[in-house]
């Protein structure tokens, strides 16, 4: 990482009303930028995704589970209190932001949802330790929200039940979700498994983190935070038989990446093998990815983390040129917004068929 790096180098002006609240009507529907090999900017739609790729390449998935992991509540005062779990610990115990106007301490009760209370025994830095009265999985079920972005303004609604979960979710224990997976549908897996287009997955339970503001000006002073993942031993072998086979490894969201160049890390040089735990990898320009070849992903805030990420794989000047396309042409951005497909610069470019839709003509050209 380059320590002349600042925040300020990630920034960008987006207008509010480019932040999609809703999801598109089906979830297919969004459209899709591609930023190829060469730098060029493509107008398409996620529909396209599937003629695009090629046999043997492999899209990795996160298969987590956004919980619903906010509850409202009261102290034994009166005070009113909001909890986000951020991480389960144990059946009945969990890690949790607590929102009140005065901190509570060990041994204060909370009364959430009107329905149980909870023990505060702690705190792990800024996150309450936290005892349910039972399994924290089910009292969340019953009794929890769906924990939507705090850039979405309304309260989560059966809708974002659904929609903010993705239609391959498998291992409960994300609270946002990974929302490059939410433009999937079944009929899409489907098209993609006719194409030849191998899938595998991994799981990053991904945190409230994600939102969190880089609050220092240098990157190399930036803690990041840590999630736990797991990659199985089958999609290790899945990136072997795509590389054997010629085929590009293509991420499916910047979680399925750091959970990939997690495992790599692990690997030290040597093949892709399993591997999980706490990660806190931090990627921003200058990294050299070792397992990535591409990344489908939706639009990111302004000096976050994860426009570094796909700045170190793509370059920030094309970074820069996509995100100010992207917004001259009314994309929508964020969880609920339009997708990218970003190739990585050192590898050919993915095939677009002569009957796709032609590229707007702003958007085509070498890069600058």
């Amino acid at each position: 990482m380059s320590p002349t790096l600042t925040v300020a180098d990630f920034d960008y002006a987006l207008p509010p009303e480019l932040i999609a609240q809703h999801p598109s009507p089906e979830r297919g529907g969004s459209r899709l930028l591609h930023l190829d090999a060469q730098g060029r900017l493509h107008d398409r739609m996620f529909a396209d995704l599937a003629t695009m790729l090629r046999p043997h390449d492999l899209l990795v998935f996160n298969d987590t589970r956004v919980i619903k992991a906010r509850l409202t509540g009261h102290k034994a005062s009166g005070g009113k209190v909001e909890v986000l779990v951020e991480r389960i610990l144990e059946a009945d115990r969990a890690l949790a932001h607590v929102r009140a106007s005065k901190s509570p301490g060990p041994g204060t009760v909370l009364r959430l949802a009107d329905r149980f209370d909870v023990t505060v025994l702690g705190r792990e830095g800024a996150l309450f330790d936290l005892r349910f009265p039972g399994d924290v999985l089910d009292l969340l079920q019953a009794h929890g929200a769906t924990p939507l972005p705090p850039y979405i303004t309304h309260a989560a609604a059966s809708e974002d039940d659904e929609r903010y979960q993705t239609v391959y979710a498998r291992a409960p224990g994300a609270v946002a979700a990974p929302t490059a997976g939410l433009h999937f549908d079944a009929a899409m897996m489907q098209r993609l498994e006719d194409a030849g287009v191998a899938r595998a997955f991994v799981t990053l339970h991904v945190g409230a983190g994600t939102f969190k503001p880089v609050q220092v000006e240098q990157l190399s002073d930036h803690v990041m935070h840590a999630e736990w993942y797991t990659v199985p031993q089958a999609t290790a072998a899945a990136v072997a038989r795509a590389r054997a086979a010629g085929g590009r490894v293509i991420a499916v969201g910047t979680t399925s990446a750091r959970a990939l160049e997690s495992a790599a890390a692990q690997a030290q040089g040597q093949p892709l093998q399993a591997a999980q735990g706490d990660t806190q990898l931090f990627i921003t320009p200058g990294y050299r990815f070792q397992v990535l070849d591409g990344l489908v992903t939706n639009f990111h805030l302004p000096q976050s983390t994860l426009l570094m990420m796909i700045s170190a794989l793509a370059g920030m000047e094309p970074i820069r040129r996509a995100y100010a396309h992207a917004v001259a042409e009314r994309y929508r951005f964020f969880s609920y917004g339009d997708a990218m497909l970003i190739e990585s610069p050192v590898v050919p470019a993915l095939s677009v068929p002569s009957s796709s839709a032609p590229s707007h003509p702003a958007a085509t050209g070498p890069a600058a």
